[in-house]
């Protein structure tokens, strides 16, 4: 055997079905799709859909709430900190803040900022610089000798966008109340 004669098994690789490519192909005509009908068409998806009647998605009741203003901080514990501390990934003498976590790949997502909450033992002296932390990360980080800056947290241009145009849709619709029972 040589180079040149490696090929596949016969039927490893099959061919590309071509179809509308009249009725001698076995696939013109309706190329493989029926006849009429949305599903008939390219570029349908229709999950979900019951022929008009109301969706069953539709039909249940929701629960719960989103809130669209959330901020979105990266949650980091205490006590994998000082397992980064131990294991010298982390330096004890620089300030901590999302940069040197998100480089320790502690801090993953969090476009707002980071949050240190008390989970775990801690016991190593540092300076921290995030946007939230908890009563009880604040108290751990001070008895071990360390403080904690507390900085605002960032705000993203979309969300400033989104509240200048819910404040002008409030405007003018005050205005238009304003307007209307003026008359």
């Amino acid at each position: 055997m040589k180079l040149n004669e490696i090929k596949d098994n016969d039927g490893a690789r099959k061919g590309r079905m071509r179809v509308g490519r009249g009725i001698g192909s076995g696939k013109g005509k309706t190329a493989g799709r029926g006849q009429k009908g949305a599903k008939a068409r390219s570029g349908v998806a229709i999950n979900g859909f019951e022929g008009g009647q109301m969706p069953l998605h539709m039909r249940l009741p929701k629960r719960g709430f989103n809130n669209i203003f959330a901020k979105d901080f990266a949650i980091v514990n205490l006590g994998m900190i000082q397992k980064l501390v131990d294991a010298k990934t982390l330096d004890a003498k620089a300030v901590i803040d999302h940069a040197a976590l998100k480089a320790a790949g502690v801090a993953r997502g969090g476009k707002n900022g980071v949050r240190l909450l008390a989970k775990g033992d801690f016991s190593a002296k540092l300076n921290f610089k995030v946007n939230g932390a908890s009563k009880g990360a604040l108290e751990a980080v001070e008895k071990a000798g360390g403080k904690v800056e507390l900085i605002a947290p960032k705000i993203l241009k979309a969300d400033v966008d989104k509240a200048e145009k819910t404040a002008a849709k409030r405007a003018a619709k005050a205005e238009a109340k304003a307007k209307k029972s003026g008359k």
